[in-house]
């Protein structure tokens, strides 16, 4: 009896042009982070790596952070990966939603880490740090990305070994997808580091590009502003350090209205 009146009442106070979606999965990969995917509404259109706003109702004010869609444009539900922090005015409540549980979201996405931003190329690097693989996430699982480039290099930089089991995962079900493991084939390459554990690869992306070894490690030559493409989401240190190494090879950044060699998404969630 007592679940309609929850959401008879959570529908009332629903704010204008806002959707009102439901959880149907949570998982937890570490005590900092988890994920969950929620329903989409028909209506709503983005593009593989544009972000949204959403919220929760606190204390009977919505309270919203900027969250990258994982999931990709044709998914029919929508997908998000998140930090857990304690005093978030959103995430210290949003980490405790269960499937059934409603969470808002304003109607409008919107970023920069979207396929439209780049000039054309060959090789594309997604640089990202912690939850910043959440764009990527939508990207590596669009056709469109694989249509553009010949190559696509995800790489992922955690502190721990487990919080980089989302990004493995994420290669798993492409392996494992009914078209999307034939369309990616050989062309999709990960390499994942942790900066506090021993690791096969050990080190700060930015590190690991500046003293050449990323470059070694995966057989390729350095960056080359001609056939070469870059996205860059995580930490604000990373963003700064790894825009500084791309602009130092020759690369420019882009934005929608003016594509470049390389882009950066500067939406942060807490």
């Amino acid at each position: 009896m007592n679940a309609p009146a929850k959401i008879e009442e959570f529908a009332v106070t629903v704010p204008a042009g806002v959707f009102a979606e439901t959880v149907t999965k949570v998982t937890h990969y570490t005590d900092r982070l988890f994920s969950f995917r929620m329903t989409r509404p028909a209506e709503f259109r983005f593009r593989s790596g544009e972000f949204a706003m959403i919220g929760l109702m606190v204390d009977g004010k919505p309270v919203y952070r900027a969250y990258s869609i994982a999931s990709p444009a044709w998914d029919e539900e929508l997908e998000f990966f998140s930090i857990k922090v304690p005093d978030g005015p959103l995430t210290s409540h949003l980490q405790s939603i269960q499937p059934g549980d409603q969470v808002l979201m304003r109607k409008k996405p919107t970023g920069t880490l979207v396929l439209d931003a780049l000039t054309p190329g060959k090789r594309l690097y997604m640089f990202s740090t912690g939850t910043g693989i959440a764009p990527f996430a939508s990207l590596i699982r669009d056709p469109e990305t694989f249509e553009k480039f010949e190559e696509v290099i995800l790489t992922h930089t955690t502190r721990d070994v487990a919080e980089l089991k989302y990004g493995f995962d994420l290669l798993e079900e492409i392996r494992n997808h009914e078209f999307l493991a034939e369309l990616v084939g050989d062309k999709l390459r990960h390499y994942a580091t942790v900066t506090r554990e021993d690791y096969p690869f050990k080190g700060r992306i930015t590190n690991l590009m500046r003293d050449g070894k990323m470059f070694s490690d995966l057989g390729l030559p350095a960056f080359d502003p001609a056939v070469d493409r870059g996205m860059i989401c995580g930490s604000t240190e990373m963003l700064k350090e790894t825009k500084e190494i791309l602009e130092g090879a020759g690369l420019n950044e882009g934005a929608n209205n003016k594509p470049g060699e390389f882009v950066i998404e500067r939406a942060f969630v807490g």
